[in-house]
């Protein structure tokens, strides 16, 4: 696939380096070029601006910005990402693990509403990018399970396409409605593990306790 990764920060890191290492062509853009060369030539891929990065990819552009900025760089990327698969991997949590966008249309959804001809998926928001480092990320014998959320089909099938391509397997979530159930959801788990120390894991049953087969 060629895939454009707008940011320059941690996800587009180790993101970056999971996807070109698999074998996928990609090209990092960023406000500043010699930033994005930098992390280019560490990861094994190309660089460019912004817009560089929204035209290049073309199965798929990953907006790996901060929250507060991404709908705002949506916006800039402009016809650079119409028809494109966009990803948001971005968590409105703000100091407190609160929801920012509590109330309102999903961090998800305001990108979509600020990038109109894209197909926004909701995807790898849920885990510290220290996890999408591992190689695989599997836990006692288990690998990592990835929600997506989105009303694209195809979309959807490209990003699971690079979910599995990190040795994780993709979860359906529904539409992208539902992507604001997913940012709430990140905010409460990171609220137990970094402000309570809890393994989160652990407020789940597995799935044959969990009363789905009850009569």
């Amino acid at each position: 696939m060629r895939i454009g990764i707008v940011g320059t920060g941690t996800m587009a890191r180790v993101l970056g380096t999971r996807w070109s290492r698999a074998g996928h062509d990609v090209l990092v853009g960023g406000r500043d070029v010699e930033r994005a060369a930098a992390l280019a030539e560490r990861i094994g891929a190309r660089a460019g601006t912004l817009r560089d990065a929204a035209r290049y990819g073309r199965d798929a552009v990953l907006l790996a910005v901060p929250y507060a900025a991404a709908a705002g760089v949506a916006a800039g990327l402009g016809d650079a990402v119409r028809g494109r698969t966009l990803i948001d991997c971005t968590n409105p949590v703000v100091a407190g693990f609160v929801l920012e966008t509590a109330g309102g249309p999903s961090a998800a959804e305001r990108i979509a509403a600020a990038a109109p001809g894209a197909s926004v998926v909701k995807a790898f928001n849920l885990c510290h990018e220290s996890v999408w480092g591992l190689t695989p990320p599997v836990f006692d014998g288990r690998p990592l399970a990835v929600p997506v959320c989105g009303d694209d089909e195809v979309a959807l099938e490209t990003v699971r396409g690079l979910v599995r391509d990190l040795g994780c397997v993709p979860v359906n979530g529904g539409g992208l409605h539902r992507a604001g159930l997913l940012e709430a959801t990140a905010a409460f788990l990171i609220g137990l593990w970094v402000g309570e120390g809890v393994d989160a894991q652990a407020i789940a049953p597995p799935l044959e306790y969990a009363g789905v087969h009850a009569s």
